[in-house]
């Protein structure tokens, strides 16, 4: 049995401590190598104590101060670094064999793709890196060989379905269709008329999945969902239209791949993301995740219905972009990270949400995207005008 050598990506965050509490379970397989967070310091902390890897990493210097007081009064050797250069540089250290990218929102492209340029194992639960920079990323994997396992339980489920060895040729290996799955999420039975006055709290209130303030609300709009069609493009090598999404409130089916011959994989399991990311950490083998096993007997019914476009715009603005392509995908998760900050702000309403990206996606022109630099300037660009947009509405 070889060691890994892991570095977690935002290991604070939900996805990071439940990667975190699989390593945990599995010392005799995996060692930390470095761990990185935003601002939570004395979680870092106490993740320095428990796994002691070489590095821990802060994004602005008085936090990492504050992270080397603490660990001053401790007898370990880990190093406090600080910055995105950091952030790329304990991705791409000789020492790592796989990185678990799982920094929310655009600031986790960076750190991926030095990763992804490195060669290394890359566990990617980081949905921007391929929205933003889905060409830029697949060429860099593609030229250093660098295996990618999908962290998304739905893009998770689909890799397992999908036959092994996977070529991106859907049509050679006998598949007619990508069923992506989503629960609906908060507001799936809302009434329309309600959701214009629907609460920051009321959109975090996921029903079955326990997240991060931002992904549950893009959960509520399916924008999550919309970014996940365009991952599953860049993945699986997959049009829009080979790519149907199925609500399923309960959750238990992950994806499903449907075949020419009319059978239909499916993934099933409870909704713990320790489940895709122990697949992810130990492929091709399996491990014990510490998820409880699957009880059809309690699940009993599952069902599942088509989305509603007019309920969730966000979902149909996501395939607009996907079908745009070029920058179009980049403007729409930037204008989105905008939107939601302000709702969660209370400055704009939920519905507000999917018109401040209408509005960026109809006000900048589509450029192809030839490089990491394009994908800023789209970025950038989107951030401006969502943002003057997010203060009309407020008026």
């Amino acid at each position: 049995m070889v060691m890994q050598s892991i570095t977690v990506l935002g290991s604070t965050g939900s996805i990071g401590t439940s990667t975190l509490d699989v390593i945990a379970r599995h010392r005799d397989r995996f060692s930390v190598f470095a761990l990185t967070a935003n601002s939570q310091v004395e979680l870092l902390f106490r993740q320095c104590v428990e796994f002691k890897p070489r590095f821990a990493v802060l994004l602005d210097e008085p936090s990492a101060a504050r992270l080397r007081e603490l660990l001053a009064e401790t007898d370990l050797a880990t190093e406090v670094l600080c910055g995105v250069a950091a952030l790329e540089q304990v991705s791409r250290a000789s020492e790592v064999d796989a990185v678990m990218a799982a920094i929310v929102g655009a600031a986790g492209l960076p750190p991926t793709l030095a990763a992804a340029r490195a060669g290394k194992k890359i566990l990617l639960a980081n949905k921007e890196t391929l929205v933003l920079a889905g060409n830029v990323f697949m060429e860099a994997v593609r030229a250093s060989g660098s295996p990618l396992l999908p962290i998304d339980s739905e893009h998770n489920a689909i890799f397992q379905a999908l036959p092994r060895g996977y070529d991106g040729d859907l049509k050679q290996n006998g598949v007619s269709k990508i069923l992506l799955t989503a629960s609906g999420g908060p507001f799936r039975n809302t009434p329309l008329s309600e959701l214009q006055h629907v609460t920051p709290d009321q959109a975090c209130a996921h029903p079955n999945w326990s997240m991060g303030r931002k992904i549950s609300v893009d959960s509520a709009s399916m924008m999550n969902k919309g970014l996940e069609v365009i991952e599953a493009h860049w993945l699986f090598n997959a049009s829009a239209d080979d790519i149907q999404v199925v609500v399923h409130p309960q959750s238990v089916i992950h994806s499903l791949v449907q075949y020419v011959d009319g059978s239909v994989m499916a993934q099933l399991g409870n909704p713990d993301m320790r489940t895709p990311i122990a697949y992810g950490l130990s492929y091709p083998e399996r491990i014990d995740a510490g998820v409880a096993a699957l009880d059809l007997f309690k699940v009993a019914t599952m069902n599942f219905v088509a989305p509603d476009f007019d309920r969730f715009p966000c979902l149909s603005l996501a395939y607009q972009a996907l079908r745009a392509a070029g920058t179009a995908p980049g403007m729409l998760n930037a204008a989105n990270e905008v939107a939601v900050a302000a709702f969660l702000d209370e400055r704009i309403a939920f519905l507000d949400i999917p018109r401040v990206i209408a509005a960026v996606l109809d006000e900048l022109p589509v450029v192809d995207v030839c490089g990491l630099d394009d994908v800023l300037a789209a970025d950038a660009a989107a951030r401006r005008v969502a943002a003057e947009r997010v203060v009309a509405l407020q008026r």
